[in-house]
């Protein structure tokens, strides 16, 4: 039996790595096979969001769901810009960086009820800076979008599932790359303004990305 603790309003049940992908496929592939199911993974490039991501197409697949991964990182701004007020402001990365509205029409729109289901799964190659000229995929009806990112919550975006990693202030800090540490200032912010903990349908610390725990609030 798996212990759970206590802390504050919350329960905190530790799990391992290949339980949690379990549990989270379980969890999708139990929604309704007549519609999409659009689920998010958000957590700072510290906390892996796209391998948990990555993890969860080989076993819905095996529960008979059409699987379509999309990067959040494939939908950034050109540089001009993201960098209109250089190239390490952490407002500017916190409001600007994302381009939530190309997200919104090309992905998590045709997934609505009664859309196409017809997605561009990349759209700019901000390494090169310029469009990635992707064809446009199409999912078919019951498939799953698994879209990981960063600073994804409270942009009003269409998610069925949320499911955020949490980092404590100080495993942010430490985890994070020298050249990436001016971005630390929009995660507090995000924090603050947004509290992705208590938003998110599912809450996972990984300040030990050996030893993750489930947060469920009582």
């Amino acid at each position: 039996m798996v212990a759970v603790r206590q802390n504050g309003g919350v329960d905190v049940r530790p799990i391992s790595p290949s339980l949690l992908v379990e549990e989270l496929a379980d969890r999708i592939a139990s929604a309704p096979r007549e519609s999409w199911v659009r689920v998010a993974f958000d957590g700072a490039p510290a906390a892996r969001p796209d391998d948990l991501a990555d993890a969860l197409a080989g076993p819905l697949r095996l529960r008979g769901r059409e699987v379509l991964r999309v990067s959040a990182d494939d939908f950034l701004r050109p540089a001009s810009l993201r960098f209109e007020y250089g190239k390490t402001d952490p407002d500017a990365f916190y409001t600007d960086w994302l381009d939530s509205g190309a997200l919104m029409r090309e992905v998590l729109g045709p997934l609505d009820p009664g859309r196409s289901g017809k997605i561009l799964p990349t759209l700019w190659d901000s390494a090169v800076d310029r469009a990635t000229r992707a064809p446009y995929v199409t999912l078919p009806e019951g498939g799953v979008l698994l879209l990981d990112g960063f600073l994804l919550l409270g942009r009003g975006l269409p998610f069925d599932l949320t499911v955020h990693l949490r980092l404590s202030p100080g495993a942010l800090a430490r985890r994070t790359a020298e050249e990436q540490r001016w971005t630390l200032p929009a995660y507090a912010r995000y924090e603050e303004e947004v509290a992705p903990a208590s938003v998110a349908d599912v809450v996972v610390r990984v300040d030990d990305l050996r030893h993750p725990a489930v947060v469920t609030r009582r």
